[in-house]
């Protein structure tokens, strides 16, 4: 966990920053809306 690789997007200048679902995803972690904390994801192993 916390360790990954990610596809990475270049916008302009005055673009705002943001760390996609993508990433979080491929880090094995989910954002809690509630609480707005990180949390590790629960895998599912099939």
């Amino acid at each position: 966990q916390g360790e990954g690789h990610t596809p990475v997007v270049l916008g302009e200048a005055d673009d705002h920053a943001l760390l996609g679902v993508v990433t979080l995803e491929i880090l094995g972690l989910i954002f809690n809306p509630f609480k707005r904390t990180l949390q590790p994801m629960r895998m599912l192993l099939v």
